[in-house]
């Protein structure tokens, strides 16, 4: 199956760029390139592509306004692309919406990595990224009456979301819950479900706001995880 793929940049060449490292793969295709976020959205719209790249800083509608109304208007994905390494760009694009999140200095490999993830339903943050983001930005969220919203999870569907917002794998959260990788899956797709999250990311986020994990809370086996990565943050 081919991903259909949307690259919004107002610099033409680093969009041209982009878009040619991902049109020459085999199973994507670049549908659309735009200029800025209102001719990303308007892309977006007229060729349902699964994954749009949005450049932060963009004229007339900036990336993350771009990725709230495609997040709230259509099923596309969205990868966030900056040359800022800045946490509030991260926190403001993961809460419009984001799947991923990317500087542009980005490697080659590592961009065509990064749609097909998103693509198929994960989330990415690039390694700079850490905990430390949600935990900073989601301090003066909190709330007894956002910590209501988990009463909707069951049991074991609370300790999941509490191993998954602690970075742990797939594999990591059954070997520590003593269930099969089915079993994890199941909850962690019961979790996305009941809280209306698009990923894994926004499942981070909301454990912090609603108070399920606080600010400087050690990882299970009190090693230090930087968050979910990569590899780890899939369905």
């Amino acid at each position: 199956m081919t991903i259909r793929v949307v690259v919004a940049d107002d610099q033409e060449l680093v969009r041209s760029g982009f878009a040619l490292i991902l049109d020459v793969q085999p199973d994507i295709e670049v549908v659309a390139e735009a200029g800025d976020g209102t001719e990303a959205v308007e892309a977006v719209r007229r060729h349902a592509p699964d994954v749009a790249l949005l450049d932060v800083r963009m004229p007339r509608m900036d990336g993350i306004e771009a990725c709230r109304a495609i997040s709230a208007t259509s099923d596309c994905r969205t990868v966030m692309l900056t040359t800022f390494d800045s946490d509030e760009y991260v926190y403001d694009a993961l809460h419009a919406g984001a799947s991923g999140f990317l500087l542009k200095d980005v490697r080659r490999d590592d961009l065509v990595h990064a749609v097909r993830v998103v693509a198929r339903g994960d989330a990415l943050l690039a390694p700079s990224v850490a905990r430390r983001l949600v935990e900073q930005y989601t301090r003066s969220t909190r709330s007894p009456r956002t910590a209501a919203r988990l009463d909707v999870l069951t049991g074991r569907e609370r300790e999941t979301l509490l191993l998954l917002a602690r970075g742990l794998s797939n594999a990591e959260i059954a070997a520590e819950l003593v269930v099969s990788d089915h079993t994890v899956k199941t909850h962690v797709g019961n979790v996305l479900a009941k809280l209306g999250l698009r990923d894994r990311i926004q499942a981070v986020i909301c454990a912090y706001e609603t108070g399920l994990v606080a600010a400087g809370d050690p990882p299970p086996g009190g090693a230090d995880r930087a968050g979910p990565s990569p590899s780890s943050a899939r369905n």
